[in-house]
């Protein structure tokens, strides 16, 4: 226990050091819709493996994604589009309906009305 909370201590201290001393690091949080343990992963793998993202954080409760990136590398409208290719809403971009159906059915957060 002791070394997981070492560990956590020195990557936040990492992370924000990020942030002050680099002024094209950009930490912000986007809506991302989702709903469970699989919709976690699949965000923050995707968005963390582009050139630039240097963090990715999805809360399944807020659906929030806290990010930080280089804006130098990479905008934050091209992170929202990569999300929608997953099979994941955006506020931005809408993910394709032949994307999001092929998502494990535990994935599926959008509700239809027609029965």
């Amino acid at each position: 226990m002791k070394y997981l909370f070492v560990f956590l201590f020195f990557t936040t201290s990492f992370i924000f050091s990020f942030q002050k001393d680099d002024p094209k690091t950009v930490n912000s949080t986007i809506k991302v819709s989702g709903v469970c343990e699989m919709c976690k992963s699949r965000i923050e793998k995707g968005t963390i493996k582009l050139k630039g993202v240097k963090y990715a954080n999805w809360e399944i409760i807020s659906n929030n994604l806290s990010l930080i990136y280089n804006s130098k590398k990479i905008k934050l409208d091209s992170i929202k589009k990569k999300i929608a290719s997953l099979g994941h809403d955006t506020d931005k971009f809408k993910a394709p309906i032949d994307v999001y159906e092929r998502l494990p059915e535990c994935c599926h957060y959008k509700t239809s009305s027609i029965h």
